[in-house]
């Protein structure tokens, strides 16, 4: 992938690593210090918006890693640059956008990220906070041991089928037994009237989970109505619970949103002295 343009966040507060595994070389964006979180970017690539995000969970005392999947680093999502990337996406080898794909291979890779993130940041664990295309990166992320709190937002795939759940249904078995032998809770979360991520979706990760997963629905019309056009133009409805479509005010409910993310990182990643 390629870094950020000259109109986009420059990210001169983060780290660039190059980290391979699996087969698989990609460039990683580091910055904070505490337990490690990795903060997937959403379609199409990690905007200033997805680095906010990521600067909010560093400052609340987090180490990010902030893996470059797709796109171009830093820029503000453009609505035919950003409809090209989805495109590519969609029929890259490293994905599966479409139902009956089973678990992208990607995954893979990104449970290497959280082994290493967790053996340079101890801890308790890490932290898997996935968004749209990547959305359900963060549920299949804890097949690794080390990832310990999940967080699902707006999960977009399979882009075909809105009760999918882009996951073998061997996975899908062991990612549910993994949860009641470690006792994981995944929090999720979505707009209503969202079509990229519908209910269908949130009453599947339900079935799986049950009470383990904590789905939480803002009402489409508090969502911000002036994203970036790619948001704008390509995606339609309100759709990005922390980036695109986040109103950057206290009290806001989206705000209110980023902070239940926050606390949950902290509480499952944080250690409480005693």
């Amino acid at each position: 992938m390629t870094m950020h343009d000259v109109d986009g966040d420059p990210l001169e507060d983060f780290e660039h690593r190059r980290f391979a595994a699996e087969g698989t070389e990609k460039l990683v964006h580091v910055a904070g210090s505490g337990p490690a979180v990795v903060v997937m970017p959403e379609m199409p690539g990690i905007s200033p918006d997805v680095l906010r995000f990521a600067r909010w969970v560093r400052d609340a005392g987090f180490t990010v890693y902030v893996p470059s999947l797709f796109g171009v680093d830093g820029a503000y999502p453009r609505a035919d640059e950003g409809t090209a990337v989805m495109k590519r996406a969609c029929v890259s080898a490293e994905f599966r956008a479409f139902a009956g794909g089973g678990t992208s291979p990607v995954v893979t890779w990104l449970r290497a990220l959280a082994r290493l993130a967790h053996d340079e940041c101890g801890g308790p664990g890490v932290g898997a906070v996935g968004m749209c295309f990547t959305g359900n990166f963060a549920l299949t992320m804890t097949l690794e041991p080390s990832v310990v709190a999940p967080v699902l937002s707006q999960p977009s795939l399979p882009l075909d089928d809105p009760a999918g759940l882009e996951m073998t249904p061997e996975d899908a078995e062991a990612v549910r037994e993994r949860f009641a032998r470690d006792d994981l809770r995944a929090l999720g979360l979505r707009f209503a009237g969202d079509r990229w991520c519908t209910g269908q979706r949130f009453a599947a990760y339900a079935r799986l989970l049950g009470e383990r997963f904590d789905g939480r629905v803002l009402d489409g019309d508090v969502a911000n109505p002036e994203p970036p056009p790619f948001f704008r133009d390509v995606v339609g409805t309100p759709h990005s619970v922390v980036t695109a479509h986040l109103v950057d005010e206290e009290g806001h409910p989206t705000v209110e949103a980023r902070d239940a993310i926050i606390a949950y990182l902290t509480e499952r990643l944080v250690p409480v002295a005693r």
